[in-house]
């Protein structure tokens, strides 16, 4: 795969309400089929006053499988950007399923650690948001870093994706309507409560909840799922609580990780084979599953 060439205006930007240009979607190929070995790199950024300890999760050359290896070199390729924002009290480690799982998929990951993880005020003022945000600046400017292993290996012209549960799953969906950014183009919030009216980004939007959460209420993720345009997409699974079918001993995870990965490989990469599949994914005793995917 060529090399992406740099980073633009409307990548390096911020926030819809900065006047930005919306980033170009997806040229049609096909995602990466093989699976990953799975580097890491720890970053000390910071937004202002907040400290923003970001570990990037990315494909790695070597053979896949095992724990992430610090500072591994990059496989070869482009790949684009999937972000992930944890829940509440947890930090960029608390969810490596997801975390590992896009990274090993052809995903370069930059997950947050939000220094204030238990306040859920600096989800609702936006602060978490814009936090996320920042990441995605400074993890899309190290394309265009002379000398830094991601150098040239960041596709910067698809626009970028961004996930996360409970607080993170807020936090998402908060990126979609109070405080946008329009580099994004997928968003899957997960266990998410409405943040606001939909800000009219061009990104496709997938809701993964259960239906007996007693944490963030289902039916209000319904209402923002309502509220969207498509291309969308609402994956439930029945009966399950706040999180149990985000870890792979539950019985319906592959639902869950084939449907999430899936999602990404279509908006990032532009695969339509995985758009196909969304429907068979999804698909289970235990799940239901509802599109607009057109």
């Amino acid at each position: 795969m060529a090399a992406a060439t740099g980073v633009g205006t409307s990548l390096l930007g911020g926030s819809a309400a900065a006047g930005t240009v919306s980033p170009r979607m997806a040229s049609p190929r096909q995602a990466p089929t093989a699976q990953f070995a799975i580097g890491m790199r720890q970053f000390n950024w910071s937004r202002g006053n907040r400290q923003l300890t970001t570990k990037i999760f990315y494909p790695a050359s070597g053979a896949a499988g095992g724990n992430p290896i610090p500072n591994a070199p990059i496989a070869n390729g482009v790949f684009p950007i999937a972000e992930w924002s944890h829940g509440m009290g947890c930090n960029s480690d608390c969810y490596s399923s997801q975390t590992h799982d896009l990274a090993a998929a052809g995903f370069i990951c930059p997950a947050p650690s939000f220094s204030d993880n238990t306040n859920i005020g600096s989800v609702y003022n936006g602060n978490w948001s814009k936090d996320v945000s920042e990441v995605l600046t400074r993890t899309l400017a190290l394309n265009t870093t002379a000398g830094d292993p991601f150098a040239g290996h960041i596709d910067t012209r698809a626009g970028v994706g961004v996930s996360g549960h409970s607080m993170g799953g807020m936090t998402t969906h908060g990126l979609l309507t109070a405080w946008p950014d329009n580099r994004i183009v997928a968003a899957v919030p997960v266990a998410c409560v409405d943040m606001g009216n939909p800000a009219g980004l061009h990104a496709k939007v997938l809701f993964i909840h259960g239906d007996h959460d007693p944490t963030c209420d289902y039916n209000s993720a319904r209402a923002a799922y309502a509220e969207l345009p498509s291309p969308k997409a609402f994956l439930t699974h029945v009966g399950a609580d706040h999180g149990q079918y985000l870890t792979p001993d539950y019985r319906y995870y592959a639902q869950t990780k084939n449907t999430f990965l899936d999602w990404f490989r279509w908006s990032l990469y532009g695969d339509t084979a995985a758009r196909d599949r969304l429907q068979g994914d999804a698909t289970s005793n235990g799940t239901s599953w509802q599109a607009a995917l057109t």
